[in-house]
């Protein structure tokens, strides 16, 4: 399992290490990020509203945004009026292979971005102690068969929000015991 502390400091505030730090917290997809607009965010309710056309499913996404995610929110402020984490080029957001090539610098070429969803899952199948179902919304996946989601009226916000924020402190904290891989260079 691959946590996200430890960036080194010479490159955790660049831009595609605050962008890989914020996917990892949310364990949100590279183009759902790099997308992200701030009329996306509302602090006050610590939460990120992805729009359904940046989705995959197609679907409007809400992700509990825990403190971490906020503080990178806020180190990022000022650098766009509109894109959250901007690219080089103005008005564009950052490369999808920017963080790629961050994990490259760093010694982590083997390690995908994408991967870091496949470890929230792991992680919370495993540590996170709530149900399935939980982790699935958490990643915008459809839980359920067609019965079954034409009756679920609720995203289950609050119990995600919980989840988000305990995968948070395990990212953080460089795993709570568990085998987290520093990323150092």
């Amino acid at each position: 399992m691959v946590g996200c502390a430890g960036v080194p400091p010479e490159l955790g505030e660049s831009v595609a290490a605050l962008t890989l730090r914020f996917l990892i917290l949310t364990a949100a997809r590279t183009g759902e990020v790099i997308g992200a607009r701030w009329c996306e965010i509302d602090a006050q309710e610590r939460l990120w509203t992805i729009p359904a056309d940046r989705m995959k499913s197609k679907r409007e996404h809400r992700v509990p945004l825990s403190d971490d995610a906020l503080a990178v929110l806020e180190r990022v402020r000022g650098l766009d009026a509109e894109i959250i984490f901007p690219g080089q080029k103005r008005g564009m957001g950052l490369s999808n292979m920017a963080m790629t090539q961050l994990m490259r610098r760093l010694g982590h070429g083997n390690v995908t971005v994408h991967g870091f969803r496949s470890s929230f899952r792991d992680w919370a199948e495993e540590r996170g102690g709530m149900p399935r179902e939980i982790a699935e919304l958490s990643l915008a996946h459809e839980v359920g068969n067609a019965t079954e989601r034409a009756y679920r009226r609720s995203d289950l916000l609050a119990k995600r929000r919980d989840l988000m924020e305990r995968w948070a402190r395990f990212c953080m904290s460089a795993g709570e015991g568990g085998k987290v891989v520093e990323m150092r260079a």
